[in-house]
């Protein structure tokens, strides 16, 4: 009996301490099932160097190695397995996948830059080369489509085709606060939270405050890559007829942070561009809606000839 009781009371002790770790950090906690998935599906994490800095990345090789060059660009304040729920697929379709955080992001280095559009651009272009990638298809995800857009611009013979997923790069009318990407209280979490989910949940108390102190960590260098956004200087409104890839623009019909209209905008401006809406999903689609997204793209990456420009909706999930 006293051996059960010791037993019970150790037992106790450690949920006692493990609830106390999860209440303070909930989402180190969170992010356990997502590196699991990822290594269970063989998706690996690696770092290179680009001039100094160390930049991780995500990989994963097609069954029986190999597969066609895939680059995926994540969004402001993102990271690498913000793709989680897609990588696996496009990696069991038969494309090499590479998912890299980009400069300040993730588990990536954090210099002293400005974190400009044109910086990530060049981060990429470096990471391209480094990875021996002479030519790819790259999908863009908000912040991450303007880089691409300009990546395949700037660099065309290295982009094979080019999927955004609700991308930011032109001009649209948004009512944002500065603070809503870099909020100072769990209040403007919560604001964060309303306007990239269209059934905006609210967070436990506990989440939101480890959150805010993830976000205020990080929070100088995503306002410097805002006021690259917002200064003006890197809007494509004027080059997209430029684009000459076959391009897939893929959007959340219930998006309230960059509408589809801005989708709409950039489609008339690229003739040979698929405009696709995936409806009742918001700016976190990708993620949260991630099965008509990946039926979309693979169509779109693996139509021979490139399939031709046209309009397409997909219901709700």
């Amino acid at each position: 009996m006293k051996r059960l009781l010791r037993i019970a009371a150790s037992l106790l002790l450690i949920v006692v301490i493990v609830g106390g770790l999860f209440y303070r950090y909930p989402l180190w906690f969170l992010d356990r099932p997502i590196y699991y998935r990822l290594w269970r599906a063989g998706v690996e994490g690696k770092y290179v160097d680009l001039g100094g800095n160390r930049i991780h990345y995500y990989e994963a090789q097609a069954k029986g190695g190999g597969g066609v060059p895939l680059v995926l660009i994540h969004g402001l304040g993102s990271r690498g397995e913000d793709w989680a729920n897609l990588i696996p697929t496009f990696a069991a379709n038969g494309f090499h996948v590479y998912a890299p955080d980009l400069l300040g992001y993730g588990r990536s280095s954090r210099p002293d830059v400005d974190y400009s559009i044109a910086t990530e651009e060049n981060v990429v272009v470096q990471f391209m080369q480094a990875m021996h990638l002479s030519k790819a298809s790259v999908i863009g995800w908000s912040m991450g489509g303007w880089i691409a857009m300009r990546l395949a611009l700037d660099h065309p013979g290295m982009v094979d085709r080019l999927v955004l997923y609700d991308s930011a790069g032109i001009y649209f009318p948004a009512d944002i606060s500065p603070d809503l990407f870099a909020p100072t209280d769990v209040a403007g979490v919560q604001r964060l939270v309303d306007i990239l989910e269209p059934e905006p949940r609210v967070l436990p108390g506990f989440v939101a405050k480890d959150s805010l102190r993830k976000l205020q960590r990080n929070g100088w260098i995503v306002n410097r890559s805002l006021s690259s956004m917002t200064g003006g200087r890197y809007l494509l409104d004027f080059r997209l007829g430029s684009l000459k890839q076959p391009m897939l623009i893929l959007w959340g019909g219930a998006d309230h942070l960059i509408p589809p209209s801005a989708g709409e905008t950039i489609h008339k401006g690229v003739p040979q561009s698929v405009f696709e809406v995936v409806e009742g999903c918001g700016h976190l689609g990708p993620a949260e809606c991630a099965k008509p997204y990946l039926e979309g793209t693979i169509e779109f990456l693996k139509a021979q000839p490139p399939m031709p420009p046209g309009e397409k909706t997909f219901p709700k999930p």
